[in-house]
């Protein structure tokens, strides 16, 4: 089974109000999370950077792991290498967040159905910076 990005669901995540969960955030300017995740900031999305390091990242302070997440997540943006994606799909789930978004270049099908199945909306190998501009946000 291959999984298929709903286009809904991509504009239902970028248009209406969200925290979004960013794995792999750090103040590292050259990479892509800090950009993606000023997009995500400059559309109004509340950015919490998940990172070992836990750094502050464009104003908000960051956190070590999904776990230490307070309140409620409603992406979790997935910044890391394919063969850790599934890890962070599955701590998602178990901290009740609504979606995952795998970045381009992270697929793990196996995640997505794990995190479809249990009733959270995945959207994999697709960048937020890229989709929004065609949904004329930004």
């Amino acid at each position: 089974m291959t999984h298929r990005n709903d286009p809904e669901v991509i504009r239902r995540l970028l248009t209406g109000p969200g925290r979004w969960a960013v794995v792999g955030l750090s103040s590292n300017r050259a990479r892509a999370a800090y950009g993606v995740s000023a997009y995500l900031g400059s559309i109004g999305k509340e950015i919490v950077p998940v990172h070992p390091s836990g750094e502050t990242v464009h104003g908000a302070a960051g956190v070590r792991s999904l776990a230490e997440v307070e309140g409620p997540v409603d992406v979790v943006d997935v910044f890391v290498n394919s063969s850790l994606a599934g890890e962070v799909v599955d701590q998602a789930v178990a901290i009740g967040a609504r979606a995952v978004w795998l970045q381009l270049g992270v697929v793990d099908e196996e995640a997505a159905a794990r995190a479809q199945a249990a009733g959270v909306d995945v959207v994999m190998n697709a960048c937020p910076a890229i989709e929004g501009p065609r949904l004329g946000l930004g």
